[in-house]
């Protein structure tokens, strides 16, 4: 008889490869999101403005996500069904309710608002809809939002700033038993002001904020899109916000700049990076800098401070006094280098000279 233990039900795997075929044309949101911004480590935040993380879901977990936004039309006709007005659309343009701040650099879009609600009177709220599993929506019972979901709390904070009203009604669905949960948050100009102030010094930082824990296995850590750029060494891949000449502007639109082009930097154009870029030295987490010039930024290993290296963009020759005996690197070969090891290896740095070869994953 054939072993089948390690059979994959065809028709589930092929959904499933929809999903990420789906999730991997998707890009980085452009801004820091509402939804985002509860989140207890400000160093991640700080990664996912500037498109440093790296992990990918599979289509289970992405099909997931989407059960959350496939709820909503439920939740929005159980209200109306209750005698609630409900918007779930901006009535003046037909879109969903969408708020920015920080220059455009910080956006949500709320899943609407209601008046009408038992016990909220005449006071229109902000809605946030929600599903959780059986442990979450458990914990989410006996703690209430505030504690249990500070993000979602944080998120309609925000909102509620944003939008002038001073109630929101937090709706939630245990997705294993169909048990519905309802909270009424009253606003707290206090807490909106401190989140304010929070997405301001992570979006203008020019380096990211310390990590939350030194810990890889740390609970909040371990899950995190980002640990192996602050944990493992990983640099980021190569865009125009992991680079020392850009920088997000305070007017306009969620307008970014290059110091070396002297322009505006359209979003396309930050995805891809140029010839000139040069990583932030932050970014480099196992390196620290010695020096710098037109084009180049000399590094140091932390591990091994006599291992020292010149990081290049592609458009520039290195002056010639400069002591050639390090090793020396574009930009892109830093950013593509799997293993921060791979980085002053002699033995790896024999296949570069002999080769004319360049690290590429």
């Amino acid at each position: 008889m054939p072993d089948i233990s390690d059979f994959t039900d065809p028709v589930v795997a092929a959904i499933y490869e929809q999903y990420e075929k789906r999730g991997e044309t998707e890009k980085a949101r452009t801004y820091l999101g509402a939804s985002s911004i509860g989140n207890e480590c400000k160093r991640a935040l700080w990664y996912a403005f500037r498109w440093a993380g790296t992990q990918k879901f599979d289509g289970r977990m992405l099909r997931l996500f989407q059960t959350g936004h496939l709820a909503e039309p439920r939740f929005v006709a159980d209200l109306r069904a209750i005698g609630a007005t409900v918007h779930d659309v901006d009535p003046a343009t037909g879109k969903q309710f969408g708020f920015a701040h920080h220059g455009g650099h910080m956006r949500g879009h709320m899943d609407g608002c209601a008046v009408g609600i038992p016990t909220g009177g005449q006071k229109w709220h902000v809605l946030e809809f929600k599903t959780h599993s059986a442990k979450s929506f458990g914990t989410l019972k006996k703690g209430g939002v505030k504690k249990a979901k500070p993000v979602h709390y944080a998120q309609m904070m925000w909102y509620m700033g944003k939008s002038g009203m001073d109630r929101a009604l937090y709706l939630a669905v245990n997705k294993d038993t169909d048990e519905l949960y309802s909270e009424r948050i009253e606003f707290d100009q206090v807490e909106f002001e401190k989140i304010q102030a929070k997405a301001e010094s992570i979006i203008f930082a020019a380096e990211p904020p310390p990590p939350i824990s030194n810990d890889p296995k740390f609970y909040i850590c371990n899950w995190c899109s980002h640990n192996d750029v602050c944990h493992g060494h990983r640099t980021p891949a190569l865009s125009c916000r992991t680079c020392v000449h850009s920088t997000p502007e305070r007017e306009g639109d969620g307008r970014w700049s290059c110091a070396k082009h002297s322009r505006e930097i359209p979003v396309h154009a930050q995805r891809a990076g140029c010839v000139n870029h040069l990583p932030l030295p932050s970014l480099l987490t196992y390196a620290e800098p010695l020096d710098a010039g037109d084009g180049w930024i000399m590094f140091q290993r932390k591990d091994d401070p006599a291992k020292q290296f010149i990081v290049t963009d592609e458009s520039t020759a290195l002056p010639a006094d400069l002591p050639l005996q390090q090793y020396i690197y574009a930009s892109k070969e830093i950013s593509a280098a799997k293993d921060h090891r791979a980085i002053c290896d002699p033995e790896i740095e024999k296949f570069r000279i002999e080769f004319n070869g360049t690290i590429a994953g």
